[in-house]
């Protein structure tokens, strides 16, 4: 899936960073996306809105929530949770690999914007979003990842970042399409 930016639905000089993205007025490769987390079952409200955010997504790109239940064999040796969370089977060779996490880049929404634009011209097959567990992600999943970030400067519920993520991912892709939602 192809997506052409425009400048024209969007006054971009009034967006709040002043900036305007750097794929206006050009084809962005819509990768699938992957956002996988770790953690217990999400409430349902927060589900709810999560999947509304999800079906809004699936307009400009394929995504799939994947959710890993944290500590399943209920060890209780933290480095054995995230072990177990390290080896599951989440990003293969060909993905990007976006790492959330407290100690990543500050980014804002128009950055946001141009990661996912940049990720199509990457020649990855999917690009996925990782939110660690409890005890964060474990030494295989950092070295893994292309780029870490951070949603906020505060520390965050995971059932909160995912919901910031998933709001961010939709404002990224009307971002690039230049849409009204990002106002």
């Amino acid at each position: 899936m192809v997506v052409v930016c425009s400048a024209s639905a969007t006054n971009f000089s009034a967006l709040p960073s002043g900036k305007v993205c750097k794929y206006t007025g050009q084809a962005v490769r819509a990768l699938p996306i992957r956002i996988i987390s770790v953690g217990k079952k999400r409430s349902q409200g927060v589900q709810l809105v999560v999947d509304d955010y999800i079906q809004r997504l699936k307009l400009y790109c394929s995504v799939e929530d994947v959710h890993i239940k944290n500590n399943p064999k209920n060890a209780s040796d933290w480095r054995a949770q995230v072990d177990h969370e390290d080896s599951a089977e989440c990003c293969h060779g060909s993905y990007q690999v976006v790492l959330l996490d407290e100690r990543g880049k500050d980014i804002g929404s128009m950055q946001m914007a141009e990661l996912i634009g940049d990720a199509g011209n990457t020649g990855a097959s999917r690009l996925s979003f990782c939110v660690g567990g409890p005890y964060g992600h474990g030494k295989h999943m950092r070295e893994r990842a292309n780029i870490s970030i951070k949603l906020s400067s505060m520390v965050l519920d995971h059932q909160i970042a995912i919901l910031v993520l998933v709001e961010q991912l939709y404002r990224s892709w009307t971002i690039l399409k230049g849409q009204n939602y990002h106002r």
